[in-house]
Formats: structure tokens, C-alpha cells, sequence
């Protein structure tokens, strides 16, 4: 198929890659999927965009795209215009790989999300939103230790074991950080000592869940909490210096990989998701689990946790790459309700 790879511009391989080290360059991700799609025989376009949806309508016009491979994560920078990328490429009637934009609107806001999620019954940590411009009180209801997030960012931005806190001056500083140094609201959860799980799921109305992942947290400095923060997903360093790697998850309690997995789905069924997405989940000492957000369109470099749990449910990363096409193919946006 002729495939339109949509990614940042600067994101883009460079058409020389003989003398870098693969593994920890910033745009693997992009490597990986636009040259194992080449080597399965595609005709793959990369398309570096950065703040102009003209250049899509320019590539469409001449490439003929059959479907875009869609790889952006923000549009100009920012993270919930990231929806409207995919709008266009519906009003252009372009066929497409990953998430619709309802579910992209509905996962992104963590707040949004957790009221569905709760209301359909699915466990999630009790929560508060602290917006911008407005007074940091904490509702009684809420008890520490609690975390501080980003509200709508992704990828870990901004979460450092800081993040954790356990008194209102604590909550009121890490809010005002967020406030300040991402420039979005802050959301304050319930924190969750114990085991960071992942589950990936596949498809449209017709879903396949992927074996229980695991986040393993190594040989850390003791006194530090065992959380994904930025240091922990990102910096390869880091990972190999302290043991940290993702993994099938063993030891859990009889039954609780399926209800994991069957959680997952209704996770991804109730945020009218599409494509591919993975849950992330924290589990207790007394074997409750709660989702603590859904990422839609999540990393799909070869090696990272969603393309290996797929391995691992049979699916070598050239086959998740034809099944997530396939499955764009059979996205229709018109009859989504």
C-alpha cells in the first residue's frame, strides 16, 4: 500500500542512520515503524508536519495515499490539538491508524476520563482537579499521600517523585509547578503504592487484549517511590543503570490477569476508543487494582511494552504493524455514533 507516515517535524530519520546508535535515538519510534513497513514491502511517504495542515493536503493530492500511518502527538506543540489532526484527515477521507477523536478528547482528560470510568463502574483513585488561576484547596474527602499530574499531558511529563505528596504545602507547590512549567490544569489522585501494570488492546468493535504488562522497577535507591516518572520511562541511562524494564507480569493473584484484561476492555469500550491504546493500571498490597488513565495511540517502537506484550501474544512487530493498518482500514468515522 502507499502509507503516509505523519510525524513532527522534527521527527523525521534522516536518510543516513549507518553511524547512530538506533536504541536511544529520540525518533526511533518513527524509524522503526517507517522502515519495517518499507521492508514489508509499502510505499512509505514520511511527512514531517509542524504547524500547517496544508502540507497533508499537498502530500495527499500528490502521494495518493491508500491510509496515513498517523505518528503525531501533538499539532504546533500542542498535545490536545492532536485530535484535530485526525479530524482533517477525516474530512479529507483519508483512512487512518490509531484513535478516533472522541476517544482522543475523552482519554487525554484525566478528570473526564475517571468520571466515565466511574460511573461506568470501573475502579479509579479518588481524585481532585486544581485549575489554573484558581485558590489550591484540597476537598476533605481526599486523603494523602496523593500524586500531581499534568491534566491533559501524557508520556510522564512532569511527574518526578515530587510528584508524591503528602501534606496541603506539598500539594500546594507541585499544583503551582504544574501550573507554571507545563501550563495546564493539575489533577491531585489518590497515590497507589504497589505494582504499575499495562494491558494493550487492538481494534475497533472487534478488540484483542494483550497479555498483563508489567513496569519493574529494579534495584532503585530505597526511600524512593517506585512510580513512572520522566527519568524512569524515558532516559535509557537511567533504565540500565538500575535494572528498570518492562515486563509480562507474574505472581498476581488467581483470576486477576483476566479481570485485568476484562477491565481493560470496558476501559476502551466506555472512551469510545479506537485503533490501538493501552490502560495503565496500579495495584495495592491487598490485590485491588485501579485505572489510572487510558493512552490512546500509545509508543510503537520495536522493544517498548506495547509491542512486546503483542509478541507475546503472538503478534511479531511486522504483523502488529499490518493488523493496526487493517484495522484503520476498517474505521468507518461516519458511522461512529
Amino acid at each position: 500500500m502507499r502509507i503516509l507516515a505523519l510525524m513532527h517535524d522534527y521527527m523525521v530519520p534522516p536518510a543516513n542512520v549507518s553511524q547512530l546508535d538506533l536504541a536511544t535515538v529520540e525518533w526511533k519510534t518513527e524509524y522503526d515503524v517507517t522502515s519495517t513497513l518499507n521492508d514489508m514491502g509499502h510505499d512509505v511517504l514520511q511527512l514531517g508536519v509542524k504547524d500547517d495542515l496544508g502540507v497533508i493536503r499537498q502530500a495527499v493530492d500528490d502521494f495518493k495515499p491508500q491510509i496515513a500511518f498517523n505518528l503525531m502527538e501533538a499539532f504546533h506543540e500542542v498535545g490536545a490539538f492532536d485530535m484535530n489532526v485526525v479530524s482533517y484527515l477525516e474530512l479529507l477521507r483519508l483512512p487512518y491508524t490509531g484513535c478516533n477523536p472522541r476517544g482522543m478528547v475523552l482519554s487525554r482528560d484525566k478528570a473526564l476520563s475517571k468520571q466515565l470510568m466511574a460511573y461506568h463502574r470501573i475502579p479509579v483513585p479518588d481524585f481532585s482537579v486544581f485549575r489554573m488561576g484558581q485558590a489550591i484547596k484540597k476537598p476533605r474527602r481526599l486523603e494523602f499521600p496523593l500524586i500531581v499530574k499534568s491534566l491533559t499531558q501524557e508520556a510522564s511529563i512532569g511527574i518526578a517523585q515530587a510528584s508524591v505528596v503528602d501534606d496541603d504545602t506539598k500539594l500546594k507547590e507541585r499544583v503551582a509547578f504544574v501550573h507554571k512549567s507545563i501550563g495546564t490544569d493539575a489533577i491531585a489522585e489518590r497515590f497507589i503504592d504497589g505494582r504499575e501494570l499495562y494491558v494493550g488492546v487492538l481494534g475497533n468493535e472487534r478488540l484483542q487484549v494483550f497479555p498483563v504488562w508489567e513496569m519493574q522497577f529494579g534495584q532503585m535507591p530505597e526511600g524512593v517511590h517506585r512510580i513512572a516518572t520522566d527519568r524512569v520511562k524515558w532516559s535509557v541511562k537511567y533504565q540500565k543503570k538500575h535494572g528498570i524494564e518492562t515486563c509480562a507480569a507474574t505472581g498476581l493473584p488467581d483470576g486477576l490477569l483476566e479481570s485485568v484484561q476484562r477491565v481493560a476492555k470496558r476501559v476502551y469500550r466506555t472512551l469510545n476508543l479506537s485503533g490501538y491504546a493501552r490502560m495503565d493500571l496500579r495495584m495495592d498490597a491487598d490485590g485491588k487494582f485501579y485505572v489510572l488513565e487510558a493512552n490512546a495511540n500509545p509508543q510503537l517502537a520495536f522493544g517498548e511494552d506495547f509491542a512486546e506484550s503483542a509478541e507475546s501474544a503472538g503478534l511479531k512487530y511486522e504483523e502488529l504493524l499490518q493488523r493496526i493498518l487493517n484495522v484503520g482500514l476498517k474505521w468507518h468515522p461516519e458511522r461512529a455514533g
